[in-house]
């Protein structure tokens, strides 16, 4: 199956999730983070405001914040940066997605400590497949970057593997609903 296959495979298969599935997906994946030592140790933690197809983070947006340190990304033409999370300026960027407004803070990559890193499909070893633009890639190889990065996906996005390519990032550890 190529990368382009397996992308249209997974969006039918997490569109096909209910609201009450994927809520509750969700929370599981929720739970599991707040379970690991990588998120204890962390102070500053990057997430991604979901998508429709992706695992929602909107419950751990809200039970993280004043908890952690929280920052988002922003695509910037070709390029992605994360910022200070702040509900109240979040807006619709690139592709839908809710990102952080022109007068967020940026975060420097060298501060997040641990990063929560959305995919298509991942293995059970990390590797990972976007959604084909690289942004996720590009800004794990900045120099500087140092965090702990966990791949997030509903448990049927795991699968046995995948064809990779010398700039794929493999993930640290991949948490889903399981």
């Amino acid at each position: 199956m190529t990368k382009n296959e397996l992308r249209r495979a997974m969006r039918a298969l997490n569109r096909g999730l209910d609201a009450a599935e994927r809520a509750a997906a969700s929370a599981r994946i929720v739970e599991r983070m707040e379970s690991l030592p990588e998120f204890a140790r962390a102070q500053t933690v990057g997430l991604f405001c979901s998508m429709r197809d992706e695992p929602d983070m909107r419950e751990a947006l809200s039970r993280w914040c004043g908890v952690k340190r929280l920052v988002v990304p922003r695509v910037e033409g070709t390029t992605m940066r994360f910022f200070e999370y702040d509900p109240q300026t979040l807006f619709p960027g690139a592709f839908g997605i809710l990102e952080p407004g022109p007068s967020a803070i940026v975060c420097p990559p060298e501060e997040i400590d641990l990063l929560l890193v959305p995919g298509v499909a991942f293995t059970a070893g990390g590797l990972r497949c976007g959604r084909g633009r690289g942004y996720y890639d590009q800004y794990l190889s900045l120099a500087g970057f140092r965090a702990v990065k966990i791949g997030i996906c509903f448990a049927h996005q795991l699968v046995d593997a995948l064809p990779a390519e010398p700039h794929d990032i493999r993930m640290d550890r991949v948490v889903t609903d399981r």
